[in-house]
């Protein structure tokens, strides 16, 4: 017997939002593997790999917001 399952899509807001934290996670992930590193190019990296999770973090709070805005506009919307 098949089991049907419903796919939801996802609006644009839902969609920037779960790219932006796949970004940020890809970047912890760089960072973890550097951390294991040790070598005398490990400063540098750690300092880059820390200005991109600092940018995906701000990008992703930025993302979030816009989706609890839209997500407000559209409760209002229905009541």
């Amino acid at each position: 017997m098949k089991k049907i399952t419903s796919v939801r899509h996802l609006n644009r807001g839902e969609q920037e939002t779960e790219t932006e934290a796949a970004r940020l996670v890809e970047h912890i992930e760089d960072a973890l593997a550097i951390v294991s590193i040790r070598s005398s190019t490990e400063v540098e990296s750690l300092e880059g790999v820390a200005d991109r999770i600092e940018r995906a973090a701000r990008d992703l709070s930025v993302a979030l917001r816009e989706l609890a805005h839209q997500r407000r506009i559209s409760e209002d919307v229905v009541t």
